[in-house]
């Protein structure tokens, strides 16, 4: 695994410690940011893997600190900092490449989970990916590169290969929304409550997606609101693979 460092992007002492302290045993270099200026400032001087990134801090928005990474340097994967979950701009930012979140609070444990799921992800073989975690895996580097066709097809394979898990169903429900076929995500938010009536996620998106707000939260993966402008479908499309 290539050492370029980390980079934690929060306004919050604490969390900023909590997590570089977390991350040490990774053996991977960690710089920190009090802000989106100072990090875009860090991203200037030298590269980085991973950025984990709290939308929400003073200053330039989060969202746009995310823009402005994923558009001048798109292999730098970022995770989102969230304090609830879900963010009402997860649409927005699955667009730009974010896929991964963690929930504050969080453990050191999973902190460095997440993190080294990510980095790995990495170094998938296309060519070799043939298992359900592996597509999975797969498709969310796609995302992250912005490739979201390529990402609904590994999605797609991934179900085939293992059709016993709600998350596929519900991140390829999430794919057909970025896509605008809002019907078609309904049926796989509903495929994946078939398999598990719990999987909270779907539910979420469902009663979001079926419902007249369609500017609600979105749970695992983003969303595409039905009232998308012409502007956000060229966005995508340039994006296509």
């Amino acid at each position: 695994m290539e050492k370029k460092p980390i980079l934690i992007v929060d306004d919050e002492k604490n969390i900023r410690l909590t997590m570089s302290q977390s991350l040490e045993p990774l053996g991977i270099p960690i710089q920190t940011a009090v802000n989106g200026e100072e990090a875009l400032g860090k991203i200037h001087e030298s590269p980085f893997s991973l950025v984990f990134l709290d939308l929400k801090m003073p200053g330039i928005d989060g969202m746009d600190v995310l823009r402005q990474i994923k558009d001048d340097w798109p292999k730098i994967r970022i995770i989102i900092i969230t304090a609830h979950g879900t963010i009402e701009s997860a649409v927005e930012a699955m667009k730009l490449g974010a896929v991964d979140f963690i929930q504050k609070p969080f453990s050191p444990g999973e902190i460095r989970e997440l993190a080294t799921q990510v980095l790995q992800r990495e170094l998938l073989d296309e060519e070799n990916a043939v298992d359900y975690f592996s597509l999975i895996e797969l498709a969310k580097r796609h995302i992250s590169d912005r490739g979201f066709s390529a990402a609904r097809e590994t999605v797609r394979k991934a179900i085939a290969a293992d059709p016993a898990h709600p998350e596929a169903y519900n991140l390829l429900g999430a794919l057909l929304e970025i896509k605008g076929d809002g019907l078609q995500a309904q049926k796989f938010y509903r495929a994946a409550l078939d398999i598990d009536p719990t999987f909270k996620p779907a539910w979420a998106n469902l009663e979001r997606t079926t419902s007249w707000n369609k500017f609600g939260k979105i749970d695992l993966g983003p969303e595409k609101q039905a009232t998308d402008s012409k502007d956000d479908k060229a966005r995508e499309s340039s994006h296509e693979e």
